[in-house]
């Protein structure tokens, strides 16, 4: 139920956040996106200061989505693998945590080489992965159900509420709103569009096009996968053990069993996580392209150490070297899981909760300090503008708060929830280099060249005034 309904649930306040993201996009479609907008809404007086908070957030992250996405590509390779050599049960080789990092590393160096590619390579690129993704799912919905030989009830599949746990947690509505962390972690990143918009074509039009319908689509795609799946799952205690053939790799194993059940061999479910891996790899390398362009942005900005590095571009209009540092950084993030999981949790843990801070800065500065002063673009929410901003807030605040309790009673060092540590260690960094220094030197987004233009045609007016006025 937390699967089906809580998807249902995140997606619909998610497509909130999208609506008001998509307004401000509208107005302001630039690459800087999201700490642009905190910027613009914020005025003289604190726009400097809400920039630098909202970029900072934004872009790790965007470096953290990265890290989370590519490290779990390197995950299901290292079970494809154990899969294709007879599985754990049947002496398949299971890759060392030094292997799949290795393997994480590759994956991060190849979409550093494709994101070299002109801006046209790119467009077919992600043509080419949407898609992958919507007929992959269309297959995989259809394909699974049918080839299983059991299948779960409707009954089982809209009314069961799973709380068998070793973690210590048996209450439902606890339970469920934990559950929403998977709808909210997936339904995320759709700001590319916006990071995007220099560009792109009518970008005042469709940046916002581009937010709605990847959320859009998401929720209606990623809910018939849910649905088609979880038809296929007939006994769940066995799909999280360590000891299946997939070693507690669920998706994996329910592939591998639906197969093997009815031809005696698994083959067909390896190649339905082939699938699954061809989406996650164009989904980390839009994630880098995405993160690079705010990099890229941040850096023009003067906001970040070596800016006049970063904010190079090649030939081909790409800036090569803020794709060089997203990967880095990403495959720096990804060496904690060397000495520890839960440290690694922690890092990518702001993939979800930072990212989202970032989305929701701009949306309340809209629905405050820019509420009257706001001049929306082509695209706006008219009179539900206010309304539908404020629940974006509130529900950004909601999840920040439901995705830092703890996930396991009592908790101990093993288990301990440490988002709230990652992301307050964040935010305390942000506060402290913005009062030590980049108060004095950070002046936020420098004015387009139609502010430009208009303030000094303002100053001569002044000025010619302040002549007549003499004489």
């Amino acid at each position: 139920m937390s699967m089906i309904y809580g998807w249902l649930v995140a997606g619909a306040f998610t497509l909130m956040v999208g609506l008001s993201m998509a307004e401000i996009c509208s107005a302001f479609p630039t690459s800087g996106g999201l700490y642009y907008w905190s910027a613009k809404l914020c005025g003289e007086q604190w726009g400097s200061f809400a920039s630098w908070i909202t970029g900072w957030f934004n872009i790790v992250g965007q470096w953290a989505i990265t890290t989370s996405i590519d490290f779990s590509l390197a995950q299901l390779i290292q079970v494809i693998i154990l899969l294709s050599t007879g599985g754990k049960n049947g002496g398949g080789y299971q890759a060392s945590k030094y292997e799949v990092l290795g393997i994480h590393g590759g994956v991060l160096l190849i979409h550093a080489i494709l994101n070299n590619a002109s801006v046209a390579c790119l467009s077919f690129f992600g043509m080419f992965a949407a898609s992958w993704n919507v007929i992959g799912v269309f297959v995989l919905m259809i394909l699974i159900p049918t080839v299983a030989t059991q299948r779960a009830s409707a009954e089982f599949v809209f009314t069961n509420f799973n709380m068998e746990n070793d973690v210590g947690i048996h209450n439902k509505f606890y339970i469920f709103v934990l559950g929403l962390l998977m709808g909210q972690y997936t339904l995320v990143g759709y700001d590319a569009s916006a990071n995007m918009t220099e560009e792109t074509k009518d970008a005042d039009m469709n940046g916002p096009k581009g937010i709605i319908s990847a959320i859009g689509i998401s929720i209606i795609v990623g809910w018939g996968y849910l649905l088609g799946i979880t038809f296929a799952v007939t006994d769940i205690p066995y799909l999280l053990s360590e000891d299946n053939d997939a070693g507690g790799y669920a998706i994996a194993e329910v592939f591998y069993l639906v197969f093997k059940s009815r031809y005696g061999s698994g083959t067909g479910g390896i190649i339905c996580l082939g699938i699954i891996a061809v989406a996650i790899f164009f989904c980390g390398m839009s994630s880098v392209t995405s993160n690079s362009r705010t990099t890229y942005a941040f850096s023009r900005d003067g906001a970040m150490p070596f800016s006049s590095v970063w904010n190079k571009v090649n030939k081909k209009e790409v800036p090569m070297n803020a794709v060089w540092l997203s990967v880095f950084i990403s495959f720096c993030m990804a060496l904690t899981s060397l000495g520890s999981m839960v440290a690694f949790q922690a890092m990518v843990s702001i993939a979800t909760v930072g990212l989202y801070i970032a989305y929701a800065l701009p949306i309340l500065f809209r629905v405050t300090v820019a509420r009257i002063s706001f001049t929306s673009g082509p695209f706006n929410l008219g009179r539900c503008s206010i309304l539908i901003g404020w629940i974006s807030v509130i529900w950004v605040a909601f999840i920040t708060v439901l995705f830092s309790l703890p996930v396991a009673y009592p908790a101990s060092w093993n288990t301990f929830n440490y988002t709230p540590v990652a992301v307050g260690g964040l935010l305390l960094l942000v506060l402290s280099s913005w009062l030590l220094s980049a108060r004095h030197w950070f002046n936020g987004p420098p004015l387009s060249n139609c502010e430009h233009y208009f303030l000094n045609y303002m100053f001569l007016l002044i000025y010619f005034s302040y002549i007549d006025q003499c004489n």
